[in-house]
């Protein structure tokens, strides 16, 4: 018999599985860091970011902000505060921008921000430890906003309720869109990805902007797929996001999502790393313990990869461990398999070379397979299922 005590795998905690990441910005650095850990990552930009010294908007806005100075400014984001500057200092207005800047009270949303600001040769008066924009607002309306001019530098996400609410307390509100979204040059990798989620063949999806999230589900609507998107996405694929802000999308559509304690892709990573192996199956079959991932199997902790076909025969086995499931049955689980039983017979062999270890799955003679489940599992799946 196995035991767990004596697995020391040599995979990462993510083998197996596979992720998609939506992500335009650091797309990269989010991939390689699921990769390290062992997952397949299927990547589709479900947008792209306009190059800030093209934006015509933020152009407008810095002049406006060097032309009469706001009362305070909050900072959201370094790489949006750097890539003002930056911006700036092409368009020749760099240095009147940080010299204006100098006579505003500066407050920042968190470490990384304080890090630009201070690099940029200014200084933050306030920044709070939670990171959180709403301690930020609840400052500023704390203090009082009436009558004051207050620039927002504005990140590619909207910011429920924060604008709004500076306005309402008698703020005028000058944005700074730091970078904008618009869809991808090319869609095809979006709709890969739309169709890998309501085909279940990606088990979880990574959101790290709220723009990406409503492209996916716009580009879905847009093919007639938002129900079963939004399906896949509420039972079978696991939508991780890197923070609330990000959710909302997804969370309007009545999608439940997981987070991050700390709003940040390694945390999103660690994450994952604990929700996906936890969601996995795992059955003591034949003396072994079997889990199975996405698209591979883990048999006493030593990764198998399973072809497609193998792992739709082996979930429709695992639903009833230890039952006989039926050749008919076994086919309308094969995806294009037509109506030639021979296929699951074809499909099994394969399967079964797969896991290194054939007894794991039993064949009855004239009704179908089954999962060898340990007798001493029996009785708790019997009544299970």
């Amino acid at each position: 018999m196995y035991d767990e005590r004596e697995q020391s795998p040599e995979h990462g905690p993510l083998a197996g599985f596979t992720v998609g990441v939506t992500a335009a910005r650091r797309a990269d650095e989010l991939g390689a860091l699921l990769e390290r850990r062992g997952a397949a990552v299927l990547h589709a930009p479900a947008l792209r970011i306009v190059p800030l010294s093209d934006d015509s908007e933020l152009l407008a806005a810095t002049k406006e902000i060097i032309g009469r100075a706001p009362n305070i400014a909050v900072a959201t984001t370094a790489i949006g505060f750097r890539g003002w500057v930056e911006a700036a200092d092409g368009w020749g207005l760099g240095e009147d921008l940080v010299e204006r800047l100098r006579e505003v009270r500066i407050l920042a949303r968190g470490p990384k921000v304080k890090g630009a600001i201070r690099a940029a040769g200014l200084t933050e008066e306030w920044s709070p430890a939670s990171e959180s924009m709403a301690e930020v607002l609840d400052r500023l309306l704390e203090e009082g906003v009436d009558g004051l001019r207050i620039a927002v530098q504005l990140h590619g996400e909207p910011l429920p309720g924060f604008v709004e609410s500076l306005r309402a307390g008698g703020a005028e509100v000058v944005g700074v869109p730091v970078y904008r979204w618009l869809p991808p040059e090319d869609i095809g990798p979006v709709d890969r990805l739309v169709d890998a989620v309501v085909a279940r063949t990606l088990d979880a999806v990574t959101f790290t902007s709220a723009p990406a999230a409503a492209s996916l589900l716009s580009r879905a609507e847009e093919r007639g797929l938002l129900d079963d998107l939004l399906a896949a996405l509420g039972h079978d694929v696991l939508p991780a996001c890197v923070g609330p802000v990000t959710a909302l999308p997804l969370q309007a559509r009545g999608v439940g999502t997981v987070q991050p304690e700390r709003f940040r892709l390694g945390p999103l990573v660690q994450l994952l790393c604990r929700e996906l192996p936890s969601r996995a199956r795992t059955l003591p079959v034949a003396g072994h313990r079997v889990e199975i991932r996405g698209h591979a199997v883990l048999v006493d902790g030593e990764l198998r990869p399973v072809p497609p076909a193998g792992m739709s025969l082996l979930r429709a086995l695992s639903r009833k461990p230890g039952w006989v499931v039926s050749r008919a049955d076994l086919l309308r689980a094969l995806p294009g398999a037509g109506r030639d039983e021979h296929a699951v017979e074809t499909a099994m062999a394969r399967l079964r070379t797969a896991l290194g270890a054939p007894k794991l799955i039993q064949t009855v003679v004239k009704r179908g397979y089954r999962l060898a489940l340990d007798p001493a599992a029996d009785a708790k799946y019997d009544a299970g299922d």
